[in-house]
């Protein structure tokens, strides 16, 4: 090479014999310097899924309801503003599970698949009707309580609020549930 800085004539064909044919480019943009995973399965451990069967307590204290009363729990950590949009029912409901005429058994068996299906489905937010409990012949709505103990023992289930009036009020559930992700 020359002291000019410049390359003499013999290094340019030496150059040129030694990268070959050329193309232009006609862009001067460069691709991502990242390359992007294309989407997989997350693969899960036994810990990460839970059996179908249910490992809910009947003796669970959560305190009884009565029928007009509106239920709220939340797990720590979660958004306040999050929070907020789930007790005024401003959050899409993705399923919904309907308990009128249920047995507690057959409740029981019905929120364990419904929790299970959303999760499968990657819905995070869900109605549940569990009714005001008027017909349950004693003082205090059984599915109600039942269900109120059931979703706070439940590790998919974060928060969940009585219903919106349009939606159920104190006889519906919104729910919000874990995202699998």
């Amino acid at each position: 090479m020359a002291k000019s800085g410049k390359p003499s004539s013999d290094d340019i064909e030496l150059f040129r014999r030694s990268v070959g044919q050329v193309r232009k480019i006609h862009q001067d943009k460069t691709g991502p310097v990242r390359k992007t995973l294309s989407p997989r399965p997350r693969r899960h451990t036994a810990h990460d899924e839970p059996p179908l069967t249910d490992s809910f307590s009947d003796t669970f204290d959560s305190g009884m309801v009565t029928p007009d009363e509106a239920l709220f729990f939340t797990r720590p950590g979660l958004q306040q503003r999050q929070l907020q949009r789930l007790k005024r029912g401003k959050l899409p409901i993705g399923a919904e599970l309907d308990m009128h005429g249920m047995t507690a058994g057959e409740a029981r068996g019905a929120v364990v698949n419904f929790i299970a299906l959303c999760r499968d489905q990657h819905v995070r937010y869900a109605r549940i009707i569990h009714g005001k409990g008027y017909g349950s012949g004693g003082s205090a709505p059984v599915l109600k309580n039942r269900l109120n103990a059931w979703l706070r023992q439940h590790h998919d289930v974060l928060a969940f609020s009585s219903a919106q009036i349009q939606d159920g009020g104190s006889g519906a559930l919104y729910v919000l549930l874990r995202s699998r992700q």
